[in-house]
């Protein structure tokens, strides 16, 4: 009767190191760098990943947001190159909604007139549409000012304009962020 005891005591401790097991590679897997998504394999290749981050909004997350690269890439010359951002929501929302916000943290980046307020409006309302939790939107800037759309993984929107470009981008990368912390998450605390 012994000898059943002590192999129900193995039995539950090899079961408690097997699942102690599964949650570190679970975990490694969850925080191994994530794969260059499907719509930059093209035309962003030899991107890799800078930096990620996450925003929070009164400590609920947002979304998670990460910049792909190319080698040389300068932070303060970030309308110069060719990059990628990637925003991972966590929960819905508008796309309307997400177009306005965007107006409002571009005027942050540079002052622009009302018909051009209009005209990236109308743009990023095809471009954003409704997201639920787990949807992808990627911006894909070509370094020369133009920038396309896309909502997981298909083409939503497309623009050439460079001062666009510049502003919306500018939303994470620019100093003039309202979201320095995450604007150092995805270029590193160096381009402060």
């Amino acid at each position: 009767m012994s000898t059943a005891r002590l192999s129900r005591r193995q039995a539950l401790r090899c079961g408690t190191a097997a699942l102690v097991l599964t949650a570190a590679t679970m975990s490694d897997t969850t925080l191994a760098s994530p794969a260059l998504p499907t719509e930059l394999q093209d035309t962003l290749a030899q991107a890799g990943l800078r930096g990620s981050g996450v925003l929070r909004f009164f400590g609920l997350r947002v979304y998670e947001i990460r910049l792909w690269t190319v080698p040389g890439f300068e932070p303060e010359q970030y309308a110069r190159h060719r990059f990628a951002l990637e925003l991972v929501y966590d929960r819905k929302l508008e796309g309307e909604a997400i177009a306005e916000r965007s107006i409002a943290e571009m005027r942050r980046v540079a002052p622009f007139s009302d018909e051009q307020a209009r005209t990236w409006l109308a743009l990023m309302t095809q471009a954003f549409p409704d997201v639920a939790a787990q949807d992808r939107l990627l911006g894909l800037h070509d370094g020369q000012g133009g920038v396309r759309f896309f909502h997981n993984g298909r083409p939503t929107a497309q623009i050439a304009d460079a001062d666009y470009a510049h502003r919306f981008f500018g939303i994470w990368l620019a100093p003039q962020t309202s979201a320095p912390a995450l604007r150092n998450a995805l270029l590193g605390p160096s381009a402060s």
